[in-house]
């Protein structure tokens, strides 16, 4: 080898060309400009070759110290532009005030138009007394169930790593340091716009909101009133995504409207949780000590966030009867969207009247019974395949009242087919989503050092509805010690 091979083999090619900073072009009225601040010997936890590759990234950037460093907010990649964001929001229904990003910094927007954050790098002028830090524990869970969400086709923010240090951070006890490198194409919130307009900043208002049309919603631009145009678009998004989440069995545990993405992303993930067995009242984070956020209050609660953005962008969008009539799709959207995931739940092709009834008997007997929601889903899914609806009468203690309700879908069934049937709804209820114990049990393994567990979890929650032969145990019951798990804020 010639020394000028040499020479250009140890070169190594940026991780990221390209960059572009949208969102600071905004303006400093909207982000304070500083670097994050390092944690010490830094080490790989997870990475997700999926988003990886999305980005761009070298196939060698995972053995690459430059890209550990970045990532861990040691060293900042060339062209970023790193920023922290000011927004404010209501937080359990309370008027919070200001707000922003206290422990997450945005590197910049990459060429295609994705925004990379850095989750836990340090202190910003918005921490609000806190360390600006996250530890591996929490890093864990955001990184897992956000890959997870994403193969389960619902809108969220992704994440493209986690690094760990040995640094302690205090919570409940004394933990170490990690930083998630999240992903999506923007973080702005709805306490971005209730910000501005609480502040009566009403040019930063009109701003935000340009930008956001022109850059997301670009549709909205050509009609009278773009901004209301907006407010519908927002609105029905936000609509479709928790028809997901409830189809899905997924509770976020903290919908505060500074958590409310202004693109209909499942984001910030905390206290959230996905039920084992079904309990529509269930809340998930132990903070929430009046159940603001329980499972079955959630399109509620969303409903109440998009009033507080129609109140923020009201000064735009003109008078009160024009906010309401853009949010007046919000209830047959998402009614609507339920109701088709539901019908793919259960295998149905064809729209018929008695859908809705069929759906609110079987929630009910599911109740009922606080039957595990995923084994039931996927159990219906292999029954209706085979022909034996025995193993799906086992988890119900009234069989009779299941065997009721089992009449009226047989004809439904028999109406579309149940090959296909079986085919759609096997390819709709997964085998493996995220329960509190599985997450718990990779974090106690990698607590240790030990990844092997983590990256059994990302395989598996990749191909959620595959059948991962050898794998059963993580598609069973909860084991008794899971209702235990305590999930907070601070989580």
């Amino acid at each position: 080898m010639t020394s000028h091979q040499a020479l250009a083999d140890s070169v190594q090619a940026p991780l990221l060309a390209g960059w572009r900073n949208g969102f600071a072009a905004l303006g400093p009225a909207f982000f304070t400009e500083l670097r994050p601040t390092p944690l010490p010997s830094p080490h790989w936890v997870g990475a997700s070759d999926d988003v990886a590759a999305l980005l761009g990234l070298p196939q060698d950037w995972q053995r690459r110290d430059d890209a550990l460093q970045a990532f861990t907010g040691n060293a900042l990649p060339p062209g970023s532009r790193p920023l922290a964001s000011v927004y404010s929001g209501h937080q359990f229904g309370v008027w919070a005030g200001q707000l922003g990003d206290g422990r997450a910094i945005l590197l910049g927007e990459t060429a295609d138009g994705l925004e990379l954050q850095l989750k836990g790098c340090g202190r910003t002028p918005y921490s609000r007394m806190g360390d600006g830090r996250a530890v591996l524990r929490s890093s864990i869970r955001e990184f897992l169930c956000s890959e997870a969400m994403h193969a389960l086709g619902i809108p969220t923010t992704r994440a493209l790593c986690v690094t760990g240090s040995p640094a302690p951070v205090v919570r409940e006890e004394i933990e170490t340091a990690a930083v998630v490198t999240r992903v999506a194409p923007s973080f702005i919130r709805f306490g971005h716009f209730e910000h501005f307009a609480a502040r009566g900043q009403q040019a930063e208002l009109r701003r935000l909101a340009d930008y956001v049309i022109d850059r997301y919603y670009p549709e909205c631009r050509g009609g009278a009133n773009p901004c209301a145009a907006l407010l519908r678009a927002v609105s029905e998004r936000t609509a479709a995504l928790m028809a997901r989440w409830q189809a899905a069995g997924f509770c976020h545990g903290v919908m505060n409207t500074d958590n409310m993405s202004i693109l209909g992303l499942t984001i910030d993930y905390g206290p959230f949780q996905f039920l084992d067995a079904f309990d529509p009242g269930h809340i998930c984070n132990h903070s929430d000590a009046q159940g603001r956020y329980a499972f079955d209050r959630q399109p509620g609660v969303a409903w109440w966030n998009l009033l507080c953005l129609a109140q923020a962008m009201l000064p735009l969008v003109g008078e009160v009867e024009t906010a309401r009539a853009a949010l007046s799709t919000y209830e047959e959207t998402f009614v609507a969207e339920l109701l088709r995931r539901m019908r793919a739940k259960l295998g149905l092709q064809q729209p018929r009247e008695g859908d809705g009834a069929l759906v609110d008997a079987l929630l009910r007997l599911l109740a009922a019974g606080r039957v595990d929601y995923p084994i039931f889903w996927r159990r219906l899914s292999h029954a209706v395949a085979a022909g034996d609806f025995e193993p799906v009468r086992d988890l119900f203690a009234d069989r009779a009242a299941f065997d009721a309700w089992l009449l009226s879908y047989e004809e439904l069934l028999a109406l579309d087919g149940q090959a296909i049937a079986a085919d759609l709804m096997l390819k709709t209820n997964p085998r493996f989503v995220l329960r509190n114990h599985l997450g718990e049990q990779a974090i106690r393994a990698a607590k240790l050092g030990d990844f092997s567990e983590l990256q059994t979890l990302q395989k598996l929650l990749a191909r959620p509805f595959d059948e991962h032969p050898g794998h059963e145990a993580h598609a069973g019951f909860p084991p008794d010690w899971a209702s235990t798990i305590s999930i907070s804020c601070s989580s």
